[in-house]
């Protein structure tokens, strides 16, 4: 291919080699080429021949050789670097697959932890929950434990008035006094343990859970605390009330041990079977334990005490008319020994038993006039003379506060009244001694 000048498109012989050579110039006419050739065709020459091509054709050419020789570059690069980029886009591919696996991972754990926190939480929610109602179910039977023990036990007293029936004549009090049984000392636990089923069901309502849950916790505490308190209080009167009786039983002159020996058995039994402590008892068992003791001996005690003739045996005020010890006699005027109370009561007013015990005379007897007598057993007897009317018979067993006859004025008496006597060992004692012991045991 050539783009030559005219001037040498002329001489198509002219050789290479002929450079050097003198060349005869030869003259003659120009001729005009047969066919006019344009200033920016191609000429390309080969083995003597020439063709003649547009630049058109020429970029064609040329940008399809051009388009091939870069395909075929690219295609020996590819081939000659097909396993590294083979490899390279593997690795890449392997690399973003293990990438989303970690993060799918990631969030698999993130995921696991959550539920198992939520897990946990709900383990320990229920837990709490269960402690809660565990100790709601203790409570409630601490509660029924101490409504067992209603303190109506006897005290004996002597001073209380005459109670009105509802027709308004009067009926005349009991001998012994008992408390009156109020309300039930653990009233307060189980109000709190009703509210606690109250606020169960409402649990996270308006609030959080443990919120809610350390709100029950501590009312079951200040529960609890009561209870306890109620359970001490109980358990400091009966030994207070143990304390009393002992010491009035002293005071009288008598033997504790001896009248509780002597002391009839109420009809009872069943198999032995010892109370154990276990080794997690709490405070509250350990008390209730120690109450129980105390309870079972002032029940003890209470028996006993009504084998002791130390209440009044009339009713209403106590009113003396003569005291026991040495007196002026009624009808001679002398010094005279009087060996009982005289207590004023009007005719056909009820004369009671001031004791437990077994009529062992009940006739006219001398200056007691119409007289009844009751063995109480350990030397103790009472009687009671000047009666208008006897109620019992010689071998009766008599009951505390039972009436056994009626106030009158029969032997040795100038007027309506009872002569009443406490006898140890068949001597005469004073009775303001038992009366006095009553008095005390009656006080709170």
């Amino acid at each position: 291919m050539s783009n030559r000048p005219p001037q040498f498109a002329e001489h198509p012989h002219h050789h290479a080699n002929d450079h050097g050579r003198p060349q005869a110039y030869r003259a003659g006419p120009a001729r005009a080429p047969a066919h006019p050739r344009r200033q920016s065709d191609y000429t390309i020459a080969h083995a003597g021949k020439q063709v003649r091509i547009g630049p058109v054709v020429f970029w064609i050419v040329v940008g399809t050789v051009t388009v091939l020789g870069a395909w075929s570059a690219a295609t020996a690069t590819y081939f000659t670097f097909r396993d590294d980029v083979l490899t390279k886009l593997i690795a890449r591919q392997a690399e973003m697959q293990y990438a989303y696996e970690d993060r799918i991972s990631e969030l698999r754990a993130k995921v696991d932890r959550s539920t198992s926190r939520q897990m946990l939480d709900q383990e320990q929610f229920d837990q709490k929950l269960a402690e809660v109602a565990r100790r709601q179910s203790m409570l409630e039977n601490r509660a029924a434990m101490l409504s067992a023990m209603p303190d109506n036990l006897t005290t004996g007293s002597i001073g209380k008035p005459a109670r009105e029936t509802a027709t308004g004549s009067p009926k005349p009090s009991p001998i012994n006094d008992t408390v009156t049984p109020g309300a039930p000392p653990d009233r307060q636990a189980r109000l709190g343990t009703r509210l606690l089923n109250a606020v169960l069901p409402n649990l996270g309502k308006g609030q959080g859970v443990d919120t809610v849950i350390n709100r029950l916790q501590a009312s079951l505490d200040q529960v609890e605390s009561k209870q306890l308190a109620t359970l001490s209080a109980a358990e400091e009167t009966m030994n207070s009330k143990v304390s009393r009786m002992r010491g009035a039983i002293s005071e009288i002159g008598l033997n504790v041990a001896q009248l509780e020996a002597a002391t009839p058995r109420a009809p009872m039994g069943g198999p032995y079977v010892p109370v154990k402590l276990g080794a997690d008892a709490g405070p509250f068992e350990r008390q209730l334990f120690r109450t129980y003791n105390t309870r079972a001996q002032l029940e003890k005690l209470n028996r006993t005490m009504t084998l002791v003739p130390y209440r009044k045996p009339v009713v209403g005020e106590v009113e003396l008319t003569s005291g026991f010890g040495v007196r002026s006699d009624p009808f001679l005027g002398r010094p005279a020994m009087h060996t009982g109370l005289d207590f004023r009561a009007a005719t056909g007013d009820p004369i009671r038993a001031t004791a437990n015990g077994r009529v062992t005379s009940a006739a006219y007897s001398g200056g007691y006039g119409r007289m009844v007598e009751i063995d109480h057993g350990n030397g103790l007897a009472t009687r009671y003379g000047h009666m208008s009317e006897i109620q019992v018979k010689v071998g009766d067993v008599i009951k505390l506060g039972q009436v056994i006859g009626l106030a009158g004025s029969t032997g040795r008496s100038t007027g309506s009244h009872l002569h009443y006597e406490t006898r140890i060992d068949g001597e005469a004692v004073d009775p303001q001694k038992f009366l006095r012991a009553g008095t005390r045991l009656g006080a709170s």
